[in-house]
């Protein structure tokens, strides 16, 4: 198999740690595994490793013949079969499919708005559905919207999947008093919903005050993100929830934490979330996409409806007051992602299911 795995960017997000997953992966198991980023590099380019072909476009708009013509190039000198286009850089694939027909695109949808799919915007995506020859989904709300709305019916579910970070770096130290942090590693997007956080912070600040909250995750510096830090400023939590935007050493500011948490009011499946099992940290969510899928209440970890601060904090509490529970459900979350979301069960389903194509 000789496949290339296409990303918009390379900025620190779900569909783009995916495409730097499934390169990595692939190229220990497959013929040739390349990945091609078509508009922007970013901090993932630093995680691909050597032994992947690597291609910049530096696409400059919505249709930039050069680099369509750029690509068709690449994939003809390396024999390329398989596109697999994540999220948005479908567009990109359709686009190359016209010059070059016979390669293959699976279309890989990692849309973390899941809770709100009737707002999709879809006529490019429904039209460019016609020439996939498959759609791998994060989520079965999306297998069920992917099946009733585009024109490729061979849908497959597969979990995400990640690995522990082995870059080694330790470029950013966390504020807060050791062994009293909670992490949420979550883009600053309304759908990760740090307004809950803020709620449970505020409640936070008057029972345990030296307990802090970490947000890390890219800001966009937007309307939502200047919403969040007035919040904190209102609240006066401005020792009690800290903002540190894009980090590469993902690895070393979860070592650094004890609880982890996602508060989003939608989601696929996170990839935040494997990495928080892997690392053996007890988790705190929301009971959004398919996390519930993967965290069992008061087995591996605790899950709260969407929007309940009240349960949220409860949860929290019963884990800072219980450091034989953190350490158990750390434990067992770690055990579940080992079994269902490592990287040979999911790439075996995979590569068995390409092949079909």
């Amino acid at each position: 198999m000789r496949i290339l795995q296409i990303i918009d960017s390379l900025d620190i997000g779900g569909a783009e740690k995916m495409a730097v997953n499934y390169a990595n992966a692939l190229s220990n198991q497959v013929a040739f595994s390349g990945l091609v980023t078509t508009r922007k590099e970013g901090s993932l380019k630093e995680q691909i490793n050597s032994n992947v072909p690597y291609l910049f476009l530096n696409r400059k708009k919505t249709i930039d013949f050069s680099a369509i013509f750029k690509l068709k190039k690449y994939c003809k000198s390396n024999d390329i079969q398989y596109v697999q286009a994540h999220s948005s850089s479908f567009f990109t694939a359709f686009l190359l499919k016209l010059i070059l027909f016979k390669i293959k695109i699976i279309w890989h949808d990692h849309n973390g708005l899941s809770e709100f799919l009737n707002a999709r915007k879809s006529l490019a995506l429904k039209i460019a559905s016609y020439f996939f020859e498959g759609i791998i989904v994060v989520n079965y709300q999306l297998k069920n919207w992917a099946e009733r709305e585009l024109n490729c019916k061979k849908v497959i579910y597969l979990a995400n999947f990640t690995s522990i970070s082995q870059n080694g770096l330790n470029e950013t130290e966390l504020f807060g008093k050791t062994e009293k942090r909670i992490l949420c590693l979550a883009n600053l997007r309304f759908q990760k919903n740090h307004f809950l956080l803020i709620d449970v912070a505020k409640k936070m600040k008057l029972s345990h005050p030296d307990w802090t909250f970490h947000l890390v995750g890219k800001d966009f510096n937007d309307d939502y993100s200047s919403k969040v830090k007035t919040a904190i400023a209102e609240n006066v939590l401005q020792n009690h929830v800290f903002i540190y935007g894009s980090k590469n050493d993902t690895q070393n500011i979860i070592e650094q934490s004890e609880i982890a948490i996602l508060t989003s009011q939608s989601e696929g499946l996170p990839v935040a979330l494997l990495e928080y099992g892997l690392n053996r940290k007890p988790v705190v969510s929301t009971e959004v996409g398919e996390i519930p899928l993967i965290i069992i209440n008061n087995e591996n970890g605790f899950i709260v409806p969407k929007f309940d601060a009240e349960q949220f904090y409860g949860a929290l509490i019963a884990m800072i007051e219980n450091d034989e529970l953190r350490v158990k459900l750390g434990n067992a979350l770690y055990q579940t992602i080992q079994q269902n979301n490592s990287e040979e069960a999911v790439l075996n389903k995979f590569i068995s299911w390409v092949k079909t194509k």
